[in-house]
């Protein structure tokens, strides 16, 4: 087993703490053939994309210790596993989102798969993450909507979303992870993020429906230290290109 630490936890909250953004690819391992992994890699590599997180809602095909193989063999960003449920563990990644559904009320996602995998997570030597996990409604139902069994946080209620997170931070939840879902017509909303910002002290984390620069601008300006781009690269693999230039550029400002 290996030796347990946070060097992966460090990342993120040096990323919060130094007030500069980073990038994580999300890949789906049920989407991603073989030439799209070796674009993704040689993308990840040359534009030196933050963190990468592997996973999905479903993940029914078999190659998830594949991809994180090849991930491990030809990278050296942080691969950490987006989990669907408490099947979807491997050593081969460095670290994992423990996601407690803290928006939903479905005890299964809150706490019940969690007591499943704790003495597989416990044996994988993973670092474990521990997340608030927060469904932001991006204007029509998504795969986690439903596998979860949940209703999201109204777009339009930030004060909502604040005093969730706030309490998920209290029960000592280390990261604060917004999501739209994957394929959301919308973002998680500015006031949103804003307001979750401002209420946690954690790293914030914000995913889904993050397709144009003008949408990863607003919510690196309305505070988000990790923009999560999944659905975005696959229709369209040079956006990344754009995304990592606009950090890096969002970075060096800071410098």
């Amino acid at each position: 087993m290996r030796k347990m630490n946070n060097k992966v936890l460090n990342i993120f909250e040096n990323i919060c703490k130094t007030g500069k953004k980073a990038i994580a690819i999300l890949l789906d391992p049920d989407k991603i053939s073989d030439q799209e992994l070796e674009d993704r890699i040689y993308a990840i590599n040359k534009y030196k994309i933050d963190l990468i997180f592997m996973g999905g809602s479903l993940v029914s095909k078999d190659n998830f210790e594949y991809v994180l193989k090849e991930l491990q063999e030809k990278t050296f960003v942080p691969k950490i596993i987006f989990p669907g449920n408490g099947l979807h563990i491997n050593s081969h990644a460095d670290a994992i989102l423990l996601l407690s559904l803290i928006s939903g009320r479905n005890p299964e996602f809150l706490i019940g798969q969690h007591v499943i995998s704790a003495p597989i997570l416990k044996r994988s030597g993973l670092e474990i993450l521990p997340t608030a996990y927060m469904l932001i409604d991006g204007g029509q139902a998504t795969t986690v909507s439903y596998i979860s069994n949940t209703f999201p946080i109204p777009n339009n209620k930030p004060d909502l979303a604040a005093c969730t997170a706030m309490a998920g931070e209290m029960l000592g939840l280390k990261l604060n992870y917004l999501d739209a879902g994957s394929g959301a017509l919308n973002p998680v909303s500015e006031e949103i993020i804003r307001e979750v910002r401002k209420n946690v002290n954690g790293p914030l984390i914000v995913g889904g429906g993050i397709n144009t620069k003008e949408k990863v601008q607003k919510a690196l300006h309305a505070g988000a230290d990790v923009i999560v781009i999944g659905n975005a690269i696959e229709d369209n693999p040079n956006f990344l290109i754009e995304i990592a230039q606009l950090v890096s550029s969002y970075n060096f400002a800071l410098a």
